[in-house]
Protein backbone atom coordinates (compact mmCIF):
# COMPACT_ATOMS: atom_id res chain seq x y z
CA UNK A 1 0.00 0.00 0.00
CA UNK A 2 1.44 3.43 -0.93
CA UNK A 3 2.54 5.57 2.00
CA UNK A 4 -0.07 8.24 1.29
CA UNK A 5 -2.96 5.77 1.16
CA UNK A 6 -5.20 5.67 4.29
CA UNK A 7 -5.26 2.48 6.31
CA UNK A 8 -8.40 0.37 6.12
CA UNK A 9 -9.49 1.20 9.64
CA UNK A 10 -12.73 2.79 10.82
CA UNK A 11 -12.15 5.75 13.10
CA UNK A 12 -14.12 8.46 14.85
CA UNK A 13 -14.32 11.53 12.60
CA UNK A 14 -17.40 13.59 13.53
CA UNK A 15 -18.69 16.42 11.38
CA UNK A 16 -20.07 19.65 12.82
CA UNK A 17 -23.72 19.38 13.90
CA UNK A 18 -25.37 22.78 13.50
CA UNK A 19 -28.87 21.73 14.53
CA UNK A 20 -30.46 18.78 16.33
CA UNK A 21 -33.96 17.83 17.41
CA UNK A 22 -35.83 14.73 18.55
CA UNK A 23 -38.38 14.12 15.81
CA UNK A 24 -39.96 11.19 17.65
CA UNK A 25 -39.52 10.05 21.25
CA UNK A 26 -40.10 6.33 21.66
CA UNK A 27 -40.27 3.84 24.52
CA UNK A 28 -36.85 2.34 23.75
CA UNK A 29 -35.26 4.61 21.12
CA UNK A 30 -35.75 8.02 19.54
CA UNK A 31 -35.67 9.29 15.98
CA UNK A 32 -33.34 12.29 15.74
CA UNK A 33 -33.09 14.88 12.97
CA UNK A 34 -29.74 16.64 12.68
CA UNK A 35 -28.32 19.26 10.34
CA UNK A 36 -24.73 18.25 9.61
CA UNK A 37 -22.05 20.29 7.91
CA UNK A 38 -20.16 17.80 5.74
CA UNK A 39 -17.63 20.44 4.74
CA UNK A 40 -16.24 20.80 1.26
CA UNK A 41 -13.52 22.28 -0.89
CA UNK A 42 -12.08 25.69 0.01
CA UNK A 43 -13.78 25.57 3.42
CA UNK A 44 -17.27 25.91 1.99
CA UNK A 45 -20.21 24.81 4.12
CA UNK A 46 -22.23 21.82 2.92
CA UNK A 47 -25.13 21.27 5.33
CA UNK A 48 -27.45 18.28 4.97
CA UNK A 49 -30.27 16.97 7.17
CA UNK A 50 -30.02 13.39 8.37
CA UNK A 51 -32.62 11.47 10.37
CA UNK A 52 -31.61 8.39 12.33
CA UNK A 53 -32.54 6.13 15.22
CA UNK A 54 -30.70 6.96 18.41
CA UNK A 55 -30.19 3.60 20.09
CA UNK A 56 -28.72 2.59 23.48
CA UNK A 57 -26.69 -0.24 21.94
CA UNK A 58 -26.88 -3.96 22.60
CA UNK A 59 -24.93 -7.08 23.40
CA UNK A 60 -25.12 -10.51 21.77
CA UNK A 61 -23.94 -13.84 23.19
CA UNK A 62 -22.75 -16.69 21.00
CA UNK A 63 -22.96 -19.59 23.44
CA UNK A 64 -20.69 -22.53 22.63
CA UNK A 65 -20.92 -25.74 24.65
CA UNK A 66 -18.27 -28.46 25.09
CA UNK A 67 -19.55 -30.25 21.97
CA UNK A 68 -19.12 -27.07 19.89
CA UNK A 69 -22.84 -26.52 19.56
CA UNK A 70 -24.31 -23.01 19.60
CA UNK A 71 -27.52 -21.96 21.28
CA UNK A 72 -30.23 -20.48 19.07
CA UNK A 73 -33.61 -19.27 20.31
CA UNK A 74 -36.73 -18.62 18.24
CA UNK A 75 -38.33 -15.24 18.93
CA UNK A 76 -41.12 -13.32 17.21
CA UNK A 77 -40.05 -10.00 15.64
CA UNK A 78 -43.08 -7.95 14.76
CA UNK A 79 -41.57 -5.43 12.28
CA UNK A 80 -40.73 -8.32 9.91
CA UNK A 81 -43.71 -10.49 11.01
CA UNK A 82 -41.49 -13.51 11.49
CA UNK A 83 -40.16 -15.92 14.09
CA UNK A 84 -36.38 -15.56 13.89
CA UNK A 85 -33.68 -17.83 15.28
CA UNK A 86 -31.28 -15.73 17.32
CA UNK A 87 -28.55 -15.95 19.96
CA UNK A 88 -29.32 -14.53 23.42
CA UNK A 89 -29.11 -10.73 23.26
CA UNK A 90 -30.32 -7.57 24.92
CA UNK A 91 -30.24 -3.80 25.12
CA UNK A 92 -27.68 -1.75 27.00
CA UNK A 93 -30.49 0.12 28.72
CA UNK A 94 -29.17 0.10 32.29
CA UNK A 95 -27.09 3.18 33.08
CA UNK A 96 -23.34 2.54 33.42
CA UNK A 97 -23.74 -1.24 33.13
CA UNK A 98 -20.61 -2.93 31.79
CA UNK A 99 -21.17 -4.67 28.44
CA UNK A 100 -19.94 -8.05 29.69
CA UNK A 101 -22.14 -7.80 32.77
CA UNK A 102 -25.09 -6.98 30.52
CA UNK A 103 -24.31 -10.00 28.36
CA UNK A 104 -24.13 -12.25 31.41
CA UNK A 105 -27.44 -10.85 32.65
CA UNK A 106 -29.12 -11.46 29.31
CA UNK A 107 -27.73 -15.00 29.12
CA UNK A 108 -29.18 -15.79 32.54
CA UNK A 109 -32.52 -14.10 31.86
CA UNK A 110 -33.11 -15.47 28.37
CA UNK A 111 -31.46 -18.90 28.53
CA UNK A 112 -31.09 -19.79 32.26
CA UNK A 113 -27.34 -20.17 31.74
CA UNK A 114 -24.10 -18.80 33.13
CA UNK A 115 -20.65 -18.93 31.52
CA UNK A 116 -17.18 -19.29 33.03
CA UNK A 117 -15.29 -17.76 30.10
CA UNK A 118 -16.11 -14.62 28.13
CA UNK A 119 -14.33 -13.23 25.06
CA UNK A 120 -15.16 -10.60 22.45
CA UNK A 121 -15.80 -11.96 18.96
CA UNK A 122 -16.40 -8.62 17.23
CA UNK A 123 -18.22 -5.28 17.30
CA UNK A 124 -20.44 -3.89 14.56
CA UNK A 125 -23.09 -1.34 13.62
CA UNK A 126 -26.44 -2.78 12.57
CA UNK A 127 -27.38 -0.07 10.07
CA UNK A 128 -24.99 2.92 10.20
CA UNK A 129 -26.84 4.81 7.49
CA UNK A 130 -29.97 5.07 9.63
CA UNK A 131 -29.10 4.17 13.23
CA UNK A 132 -26.25 4.63 15.70
CA UNK A 133 -26.90 1.18 17.21
CA UNK A 134 -23.60 -0.50 18.12
CA UNK A 135 -23.47 -4.18 19.05
CA UNK A 136 -20.77 -6.12 20.85
CA UNK A 137 -20.79 -9.87 20.20
CA UNK A 138 -19.37 -12.06 22.95
CA UNK A 139 -18.35 -15.70 22.88
CA UNK A 140 -19.43 -17.51 26.05
CA UNK A 141 -17.98 -20.89 27.02
CA UNK A 142 -17.87 -23.11 30.09
CA UNK A 143 -21.66 -23.22 30.28
CA UNK A 144 -23.79 -24.35 33.20
CA UNK A 145 -27.42 -23.92 34.14
CA UNK A 146 -28.93 -21.43 36.56
CA UNK A 147 -30.60 -23.08 39.60
CA UNK A 148 -34.36 -23.33 39.13
CA UNK A 149 -35.03 -21.07 42.11
CA UNK A 150 -32.95 -18.26 40.55
CA UNK A 151 -34.46 -18.34 37.08
CA UNK A 152 -35.87 -15.16 35.56
CA UNK A 153 -39.57 -14.95 34.77
CA UNK A 154 -39.74 -14.08 31.07
CA UNK A 155 -42.51 -12.00 29.52
CA UNK A 156 -43.87 -10.67 26.19
CA UNK A 157 -42.13 -12.18 23.14
CA UNK A 158 -39.68 -14.04 25.37
CA UNK A 159 -42.36 -16.11 27.12
CA UNK A 160 -42.53 -18.90 24.55
CA UNK A 161 -39.09 -18.90 22.96
CA UNK A 162 -37.94 -22.27 21.70
CA UNK A 163 -34.27 -23.21 22.12
CA UNK A 164 -32.05 -25.44 20.00
CA UNK A 165 -28.43 -26.48 20.34
CA UNK A 166 -26.99 -26.62 16.82
CA UNK A 167 -23.48 -27.75 15.83
CA UNK A 168 -21.52 -24.66 14.81
CA UNK A 169 -20.69 -26.06 11.37
CA UNK A 170 -24.37 -26.83 10.75
CA UNK A 171 -25.40 -23.39 12.00
CA UNK A 172 -23.01 -21.71 9.53
CA UNK A 173 -24.50 -23.82 6.73
CA UNK A 174 -27.95 -22.55 7.71
CA UNK A 175 -26.69 -18.97 7.44
CA UNK A 176 -25.22 -19.52 3.98
CA UNK A 177 -28.37 -21.33 2.83
CA UNK A 178 -30.50 -18.31 3.72
CA UNK A 179 -32.42 -20.15 6.44
CA UNK A 180 -31.78 -17.54 9.16
CA UNK A 181 -31.89 -13.76 8.79
CA UNK A 182 -31.24 -12.02 12.10
CA UNK A 183 -28.05 -9.96 11.59
CA UNK A 184 -26.56 -10.89 14.96
CA UNK A 185 -27.13 -14.57 14.20
CA UNK A 186 -25.39 -14.24 10.85
CA UNK A 187 -22.53 -12.05 12.03
CA UNK A 188 -22.01 -13.96 15.27
CA UNK A 189 -22.00 -17.45 13.76
CA UNK A 190 -19.68 -16.53 10.91
CA UNK A 191 -17.32 -14.79 13.34
CA UNK A 192 -17.33 -17.80 15.67
CA UNK A 193 -16.52 -20.14 12.79
CA UNK A 194 -13.71 -17.88 11.61
CA UNK A 195 -12.32 -17.59 15.14
CA UNK A 196 -12.41 -21.36 15.57
CA UNK A 197 -10.61 -21.84 12.24
CA UNK A 198 -7.90 -19.50 13.55
CA UNK A 199 -7.53 -21.52 16.73
CA UNK A 200 -9.38 -18.81 18.69
CA UNK A 201 -6.37 -16.52 18.27
CA UNK A 202 -8.57 -13.63 17.08
CA UNK A 203 -10.58 -13.38 20.28
CA UNK A 204 -10.24 -10.23 22.41
CA UNK A 205 -10.55 -9.95 26.20
CA UNK A 206 -14.07 -9.35 27.47
CA UNK A 207 -13.10 -5.92 28.81
CA UNK A 208 -11.55 -4.70 25.54
CA UNK A 209 -12.20 -1.01 24.73
CA UNK A 210 -15.31 -0.37 22.66
CA UNK A 211 -14.75 2.93 20.82
CA UNK A 212 -17.57 2.14 18.38
CA UNK A 213 -20.04 3.35 21.01
CA UNK A 214 -18.54 6.86 21.05
CA UNK A 215 -20.80 9.46 19.45
CA UNK A 216 -21.42 13.18 19.89
CA UNK A 217 -24.81 12.50 21.44
CA UNK A 218 -23.71 10.30 24.32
Amino acid sequence: MPADEPAVLDHLEPRLVVGSEVAFHGVIWDIVAEDVDLGGVDGESRVVRREFVRHPGAVVVIVLDDDERVLLQRQYRHPVRRDLWEPPAGLLDIADEDARDAAARELAEEADLVAERWDVLLDYYTSPGGSDEAIRVFLARGIRGVPAADRFEREDEECDMLARWVPLTEAVALVLAGAVHNPSTIVGLLAAAAARAAGWSTLRPADSPWPERQTLTR
